[in-house]
């Protein structure tokens, strides 16, 4: 099991590809993953953007995944709403992170899906919080995700910075 103090010595700069064999349907689908062990914050960053992908499709399963990845700290009502307004007509936004997705075709992505996670420098630089970078296909700079390690070694969803715009897919964009 990883610890914070083991991934600040480690190799900064690593990337790691995260693969599922599809998104999962319901939360025990979810929980049955081997990343759900959360013991690396590159495995709890890749779920969460598994989970916003849910979420686009079915929302209460969708906050069920990301309520598990909070850990003891669930989503507050500011949260949630924050949620819904990011999903407001930018359901592509999640899939945008998984390889082989693009505006040019609607962030339709490849199977499995792949997550690609990386860290860099500045990682951790706060003590028992890693800052998790995912490349975004519709985004020129990574977005990052704020993990932090519990007593139990760990890593659940802190904040999460990923939900914010990304480039029109082709189909909805009137100038493409």
């Amino acid at each position: 099991m990883g610890t914070y103090e083991s991934f600040k010595n480690s190799n900064s700069g690593k990337s790691v590809d995260v693969t599922f064999a599809a998104e999962p349907a319901t939360l025990a689908e979810f929980a049955a993953l081997p990343q759900t062990a959360l013991s690396s914050p590159f495995d709890a960053a890749a779920m969460t953007v598994l989970a916003f992908a849910v979420y686009a499709k079915n929302r209460d399963a969708g906050i069920e995944m990301v309520n598990f990845l909070k850990g003891p700290r669930p989503l507050s009502p500011m949260e949630l709403q924050f949620i819904r307004d990011r999903f407001m007509d930018k359901d592509y936004v999640p899939r945008s992170y998984f390889a082989g997705s693009s505006p040019e075709n609607d962030y339709t992505p490849a199977l499995p899906l792949t997550v690609t996670v990386s860290e860099n420098p500045y990682s951790y630089q706060n003590e028992g919080y890693a800052d998790i970078y995912v490349k975004s296909s519709g985004a020129d700079s990574p977005r990052y995700i704020r993990l932090r390690e519990a007593k139990d070694g760990k890593w659940y969803l802190w904040e999460q910075f990923i939900l914010v715009d990304v480039r029109q897919p082709e189909s909805q964009n009137p100038w493409a």
